[in-house]
């Protein structure tokens, strides 16, 4: 860790860690580094958005894609000239409030301008748009459990590769599923591969893994 720190100091460079991919999530942004780089903090080429299935496949037979678990590292100097070049009406917000930072009047101040500041994340902010962006490649197990996806990989799974939470089932010519249920019901299934079933309240979804991006637009139109 002191590496990265020395290398930010050194290099006036806004540092992220990437997450080595262990499969094709759709579920994750993924950062594209330089191939030809040799050295172990590498330069980033672009941020990608979460994909669909066979564009994550693709990413990692290419080599030089991780994951984005937004771990970032960088000096007070580097961020402060980013966010004064690439975002100066939130900078120039911060900046009425510095005579407040760390007295009692911190917090009434945040709280009185924070809905001012753009609803924006770091990575479209600053880090697409700087060309100081570096990568180190991680290798420490990861997962932020934001999908279903990442969910079935991190659980037991069945001598067919199908990850089962509170449920009883019956399983035929399935595999690569994750299946959850309320009130220990018995699922029957056969002939479904790569398939989310979940079971909750008054729903049952049964959706493609490679689809799981979709889901949240499907809870939209439940609850609409």
């Amino acid at each position: 860790m002191q590496q990265c720190f020395d290398y930010c100091q050194d290099n006036n460079a806004l540092l992220t860690l990437g997450i080595q991919p262990t499969f094709p999530n759709t579920g994750f942004g993924y950062i594209e580094f330089d191939k030809t780089d040799s050295n172990s903090i590498k330069k980033v080429n672009q941020f990608r958005e979460k994909p669909d299935y066979e564009t994550a496949k693709s990413f990692l037979e290419s080599g030089n894609f991780l994951w984005n678990g937004g771990i970032f590292i960088w000096s007070v100097k580097s961020i402060k000239e980013a966010f004064s070049t690439f975002q100066p009406q939130m900078n120039q917000l911060f900046l009425e409030g510095f005579e407040k930072y760390n007295t009692e009047a911190e917090s009434d101040f945040i709280h009185q301008n924070y809905a001012s500041a753009e609803n924006i994340s770091i990575d479209y902010a600053i880090l697409e748009k700087a060309k100081n962006v570096y990568v180190l490649p991680a290798n420490f197990d990861w997962n932020d459990l934001g999908t279903w996806g990442s969910l079935h990989e991190k659980l037991g799974k069945d001598e067919q590769n199908n990850a089962v939470v509170n449920a009883k089932v019956i399983l035929e010519n399935a595999s690569n599923n994750i299946i959850r249920t309320e009130g220990k019901k018995v699922v029957v299934i056969d002939g479904l591969n790569d398939y989310i079933v979940v079971d909750q309240g008054n729903t049952l979804l049964i959706y493609p893994k490679d689809k799981e991006q979709e889901i949240k637009n499907i809870v939209l139109k439940i609850n609409s």
